[in-house]
């Protein structure tokens, strides 16, 4: 596991430079990973523009940035994703607050089908849902614990989908998923970290 991670962590990049790519392909019609197809560059492009909003608007909660003042180790936040997926677009600036909150967090981003060995080894129901966060000692990269693909309200609201597929066209879950993530405002994603902040609370 060890040698997994430190090979994905040779490849991770920060935020900023996440940021910076997403913007850079949505000008140029372009997504990540090797299907660049109409769809996926579409998503891409509305992704950036709800991370432009999201990375603006939103504050963490009282409670939450008092636990991350008691953080007294150093840790990784190591983040499976892609410029596609929604549900990273509204969790990724989330953890960017937590991360420039903390001078203890550090926020890294790799690229899920870059990295398979790793994602193969946090699934969540047999499958490669993204994003994944990876709590990890800075120090000794043990792995604390590992938190996503979404929050369990979100994730309650995916498996009613995938049961009801057939009956549920993929555009009208994404738009109630989205409404979902606008109502939370981020609360539901916050109550869920929080544990992982008291991993080395003083």
């Amino acid at each position: 596991m060890e040698k997994i991670i430190e090979k994905s962590l040779a490849k991770a990049i920060p935020y900023t430079a996440y940021r910076d790519l997403m913007t850079g392909l949505s000008e140029n019609g372009k997504t990540t990973g090797p299907n660049q197809t109409e769809s996926l560059v579409f998503y891409t492009k509305l992704n950036n523009q709800r991370m432009k909003r999201l990375d603006k608007s939103l504050e963490l909660k009282p409670n939450f940035r008092e636990a991350i003042g008691k953080i007294n180790c150093e840790l990784i936040w190591l983040v499976l994703t892609e410029s596609w997926c929604g549900d990273a677009a509204q969790i990724l600036p989330v953890l960017n607050k937590i991360s420039e909150a903390s001078p203890n967090i550090e926020l890294l981003t790799v690229f899920r089908d870059e990295n398979l060995p790793l994602m193969d080894k946090f699934l969540t129901n047999g499958g490669r849902s993204i994003p994944k966060v990876i709590i990890l000692d800075k120090e000794t990269l043990e792995v604390k614990g590992s938190w996503g693909p979404r929050p369990k309200p979100a994730q309650d609201m995916f498996t009613v989908y995938k049961l009801n597929k057939k009956d549920i066209p993929y555009q009208d879950f994404q738009a109630e998923l989205q409404k979902w993530y606008l109502k939370d405002k981020a609360e539901s994603i916050q109550d869920e970290l929080l544990p992982f902040l008291k991993t080395c609370e003083k």
